[in-house]
């Protein structure tokens, strides 16, 4: 059974740091790609971040403040929040897509999702 485990929400004064992250288990080998998104309050679920074996896609929005990394032996993806600002408050999802060669472009691509874990930015 496939799950994963997101981790490290918390409370960040705005200007601070976090770092999530994303563990996942079960059947993992064909995770061509991983997502972060996040969803703010009364907002639509937003993509944030997408990592594949060999790239990386940061959404404008957060462009020059997030990045993300992924350690294949952990099963583990991250995603590194930097200056965080009040509009990152939010729940932060990771996903995980099976096989494909090419980046999604729609969230229903994904076939697993985590449970989410909580960001609040502190201003």
């Amino acid at each position: 059974q496939v799950r994963l485990v997101e981790s490290g929400g918390g409370l960040v004064e705005a200007g601070g740091s976090l770092t999530l992250s994303c563990v996942s288990s079960g059947d993992t080998e064909n995770f061509n790609y991983m997502g972060w998104f996040r969803q703010a309050p009364g907002k639509e679920r937003e993509d944030v971040a997408i990592i594949g074996r060999g790239s990386l896609t940061i959404a404008d929005s957060v462009k020059g403040r997030f990045t993300s990394s992924r350690d294949n032996r952990e099963n583990t993806i991250y995603l590194h929040i930097l200056k965080a600002k009040p509009e990152d408050n939010g729940t932060y999802y990771c996903a995980a897509k099976v096989g494909g060669w090419t980046l999604p472009e729609r969230q229903s691509e994904y076939d697993y999702w985590g449970q989410g874990t909580q960001v609040t930015v502190a201003s």
